[in-house]
């Protein structure tokens, strides 16, 4: 990893507090989500991994999750970042609507940072391509980019042009949660 934004110990002891990745399928949530944990010392959870099964059988075959699909899994995340909130911990979730980030951060009690992975539809595309082993195919990048509700206005989210190398993509991203801090 590189470190020319990696945190001091202060500065890492700043940073415990719960984060999120987020953004569409494809923009590279868990990579960031990994090496976010591992510069901050926090533990890691993929948000894929905690969807009801229904939710995933309907992914897999290609049909787009709507609000009442989404409410349990997002209230299972609300639930381990309100075990998180003061001791912090890095978890992916695609947060697309405000709705759904508004109800993430009353479960962390307010003290919650969003990284928005950011990307053009050919880069998502591409990637999504390239992946091996995800439920979720690339016909459903449309319906994600189309529920997308972009958070760049709201406080406490990080925007971070994915067009970089996973490096990069890590320092920008602590360097706007320590601009948080």
């Amino acid at each position: 990893m590189s470190t020319a934004a990696s945190p001091s110990a202060f500065e890492a002891q700043a940073l415990q507090r719960p984060i999120i990745v987020m953004g569409v399928a494809g923009c590279g949530k868990s990579s960031l989500g990994t090496r976010l944990a591992e510069a901050l010392s926090l533990p890691y959870r993929e948000g894929d991994d905690l969807h009801p099964q229904a939710n995933i059988v309907k992914m897999s075959a290609g049909t787009p999750l709507n609000d009442d699909d989404r409410w349990p899994w997002l209230d299972r995340i609300g639930e381990i970042l309100t075990d998180h909130a003061t001791s912090g911990i890095v978890l992916t979730c695609s947060s697309l609507k405000k709705a759904y980030r508004d109800r993430l951060r009353t479960a962390a009690g307010g003290k919650l940072a969003f990284v928005f992975l950011d990307g053009s539809r050919a880069l998502l595309t591409r990637r999504m391509g390239s992946r091996e082993g995800h439920f979720m195919p690339t016909s459903l990048l449309e319906s994600q980019l189309a529920t997308l509700e972009r958070p760049d206005e709201e406080a406490g989210v990080v925007v971070v042009n994915i067009d970089n190398t996973p490096e990069r993509i890590t320092d920008l991203a602590i360097e706007g949660l320590k601009g948080l801090a």
